[in-house]
């Protein structure tokens, strides 16, 4: 995934995903580049809008921190495409857009508003239920009680380049549907490459009935388990 994400690949985000990020009040920046008479007429809570054809002036309203989880919302792939090139040169390393669009959205049975568009970015990093010092973290991943598991939920193409010793990995998307796999009587810590998939991974987790925390910070492994954590 860090290989397909510098290659400015296009990267998709489920309407499943965004759901959860509105339902956990997970901060993020919903941008809708439709025209605005037609995300007037029906948009997903929360997004703001810009159009298309204003968004390669737009940089100014966007989030200064890089990290911020942006998705861009429109309908037609080439205008997804479009728009993601555009912010993904302004240096946004969470950048997705809406797979499928608004009507992807509306066939999962999830709610539109007709109310007024949001016309400013609002960006606050909160603090995160559920995250562990990268102190913590980093004691966990040395000393490795018996009693606490790292799972590390990237994907296996990421975890294959190298994984902490003695972690376990099952990428976020798959963790539904391989709950049996993990240990109920350990406390979970849970990581990506910085945080966002692992916080989903979290919540996951912690509706499933589990012990769990995650790692909100940056971090690499190489082919030895040698790791580097950075704090943004």
């Amino acid at each position: 995934m860090p290989a397909w994400k510098k290659s400015g690949n296009l990267i998709a985000s489920t309407a499943a995903n965004l759901k959860e990020a509105i339902d956990k009040d997970i901060p993020h920046v919903l941008i809708d580049v439709r025209p605005l008479d037609a995300a007037e007429k029906e948009h997903i809570k929360g997004a703001v809008s810009i159009p298309l054809k204003e968004l390669a002036n737009a940089k100014d309203k966007f989030p200064s921190d890089k990290k911020a989880p942006v998705i861009i919302c429109c309908n037609t792939v080439k205008a997804s495409e479009e728009a993601f090139r555009i912010v993904r040169k302004w240096g946004y390393s969470n950048l997705s857009y809406l797979a499928g669009g608004i009507e992807a959205w509306k066939k999962s049975g999830y709610p539109v508003e007709s109310l007024a568009l949001k016309t400013a970015i609002e960006y606050v990093p909160k603090p995160r239920q559920g995250e562990i010092s990268v102190e913590g973290f980093k004691s966990i991943a040395e000393a490795k009680p018996s009693g606490k598991l790292i799972l590390d939920v990237r994907d296996v193409d990421e975890a294959a380049n190298g994984m902490l010793v003695g972690a376990m990995n099952i990428p976020t998307s798959d963790i539904s549907l391989r709950l049996s796999e993990i240990p109920k009587d350990r406390e979970i810590i849970a990581h990506c490459v910085t945080g966002v998939r692992a916080e989903m991974a979290y919540h996951l987790l912690k509706e499933a009935g589990y012990k769990v925390s995650f790692l909100n910070a940056n971090i690499k492994i190489d082919k030895d388990g040698k790791y580097e954590i950075t704090k943004e």
